[in-house]
């Protein structure tokens, strides 16, 4: 069975690559401006039916999204059968596929692929796909559903969802009927599922406070709205900033990026947040959490996603340990070079801590090596992953205690609590909800597990991202040649200073992250770094933001 390369070229026809643009797959998918990616999604459709031969037919997810990225912007990913991220050699295959040049270069370029992964043609294809909100996302969906009809996919349309649903849905899909069955493959199933663990790990404690939820004018609105009719009284939340459909509202000034970079409360909160209430913010997918609240000077204190880390982490050590099981469960933790050092100190003296390169997949990759790997990066991206042998030893054990036995079936419990594909802003939030019920905290108390080094995350704008390289898990740079020693002789002269540059992989932009003792000392260094990086690298002289002069 060959291509069907005559329908293949009539509706390629259709979305040709505009001249002059590189897309690239990255951390997160293709993700750039919307009105730029017809042409990507067009093909992107057709890989995912490729995918899913390569699998056997397995259900392979495809989202639409650019997260917590301004408006105008949109993308792309693919999710592989197990709710997991794209396999890493096939994101060179999508890059390859939506940078030919021509409908003739793509169809060669899929020959070579079906030649190169030995894909079986005659095997099934399913794909299940959503969205986001953004405005640009009906049309290129439509492109996609060319891609999908060009290699005669069998498709679902899941809608307007969050991400984490999406990831949700296709290993639902992929497990129905097995023993790993991961749940009901439908939202109502997601919501139930959650929904039901929460309230079981929940009862008889005291009910918490009502708890404000930043949507960031998204799809976890409507997340937020569905999982209200099925939490009940267990939990009251109050959802803010739920504009879907105004122009620009979408991650403006509100949602998990803003409130990670700016380390401010959303002014849309600022009339209703009161000191020592909690508040969490989600991003323009539902896929990053941040928590923070007022102190009783009115101060804003940012809980982010090392904060989530050390409660979940430390709560489920306590739990292996009180159901009796620390001898066969081991829990480790997985951070990125972003991780504030208080963390990391905090943490490190409790489990055994890894540091990985930036981006999902390798904070997942890693965690998958732990029996319970907890993985957040500190923009409030993460989840914990119970190994399958771990599954089986809560399923097998025999508690001798009551005691024992509560605890036990806590963490059964979590296990459904959890999404265990992907960072999931709706399950981590009431993850957190759990562990706060459960040590009677308050925001201040748990801001208090350890103190946060002052730090700064800066953007700077560079004429080429590409040149920069980087080791040590991104903590180091190798290129452009001698300015990590620059960065370093900088370091130096501050006290508990620590700085690092890394390419984004999101966005076209490089990030400079610092750390001081004092939060002036950690201004100042990120941008003496960010200005390092600027001037020795060409920057864009119309996008040399103020601070760096």
């Amino acid at each position: 069975m060959s291509l069907p390369v005559d329908t293949i070229r009539i509706l390629a026809d259709r979305h040709p690559k505009p001249a002059n643009i590189r897309f690239t797959y990255g951390t997160a998918g293709f993700r750039t401006l919307g009105s730029t990616l017809d042409s990507v999604m067009f093909r992107v459709g057709i890989l995912a039916g490729l995918r899913s031969k390569k699998l056997d037919g397995k259900t392979i997810g495809v989202m639409v999204t650019a997260s917590h990225n301004p408006e105008p912007d949109n993308g792309v990913k693919l999710v592989d059968p197990r709710g997991e991220m794209l396999e890493a050699a096939w994101e060179a295959h999508a890059t390859n596929l939506a940078n030919a040049p021509t409908t003739d270069a793509f169809i060669e370029a899929l020959e070579n692929l079906v030649k190169i992964a030995k894909i079986d043609l005659s095997k099934p294809s399913r794909i299940v796909y959503g969205r986001d909100t953004r405005p640009s996302g009906p049309s290129l969906v439509a492109a996609l559903e060319d891609g999908f009809q060009a290699i005669g996919a069998s498709v679902r349309n899941a809608g307007v969802t969050t991400t984490p649903i999406l990831h949700y849905l296709v290993r639902s899909i992929n497990t129905k009927g097995t023993k790993d069955e991961y749940g009901i493959d439908s939202e109502e199933g997601y919501m139930q599922k959650l929904s039901t663990a929460f309230k079981k790990l929940v009862a008889g404690k005291p009910a918490s406070p009502p708890l404000i939820v930043d949507c960031a004018n998204g799809v976890g609105a409507q997340a937020v709205d569905e999982i209200i009719k099925y939490l009940g009284d267990s939990l009251q939340l109050i959802p803010h900033n739920t504009a879907t459909t105004t122009p620009g509202a979408l991650n403006n000034a509100c949602g998990a990026d803003f409130v990670k970079t700016t380390q401010k409360l959303p002014p849309s909160l600022a009339q209703f947040l009161k000191p020592g209430q909690r508040a969490c913010s989600f991003d323009g997918d539902a896929d990053r959490l941040m928590y923070f609240y007022l102190d009783e000077r009115g101060q804003f204190r940012m809980l982010d996603g090392d904060k989530i880390a050390a409660l979940v982490a430390a709560f489920i050590v306590d739990l292996v340990k009180a159901a009796g099981l620390e001898e066969e469960i081991k829990v480790g933790i997985v951070q990125t070079a972003y991780a504030n050092g208080g963390s990391t100190k905090y943490l490190s003296d409790r489990l055994p801590v890894k540091c990985v390169p930036t981006g999902v997949k390798h904070l997942h990759h890693a965690a998958e090596h732990y029996d319970v790997g907890v993985y957040f990066e500190a923009n409030g991206h993460g989840t914990v992953l119970f190994s399958p042998d771990t599954q089986e030893t809560l399923a097998a054990h025999q508690p001798s205690t009551p005691a024992q036995s509560t605890a036990l079936n806590h963490l059964v419990n979590l296990t459904q609590l959890i999404n265990q594909t992907v960072g999931d802003a709706l399950s981590d939030m009431l993850l957190v909800e759990v562990v706060l019920a459960h040590k009677s905290y308050s925001g201040a108390e748990w801001d208090s597990l350890y103190v946060d080094l002052p730090n700064r995350l800066v953007k700077v704008v560079v004429s080429d991202i590409h040149i920069f390289k980087t080791e040590d898990a991104e903590r180091r740079l190798v290129s452009p040649p001698g300015l990590q020693a620059k960065i370093d002789e900088l370091v130096r002269r501050y006290e508990a200073g620590r700085a690092f540059v890394r390419p984004s992989g999101t966005e076209a932009v490089v990030r400079v992250y610092a750390e001081a003792m004092v939060r002036a000392q950690a201004d100042e260094l990120a941008f003496r770094v960010a200005g390092l990086v600027y001037d020795e690298t060409g920057g864009d002289p119309a996008r040399r933001p103020a601070e760096f002069l």
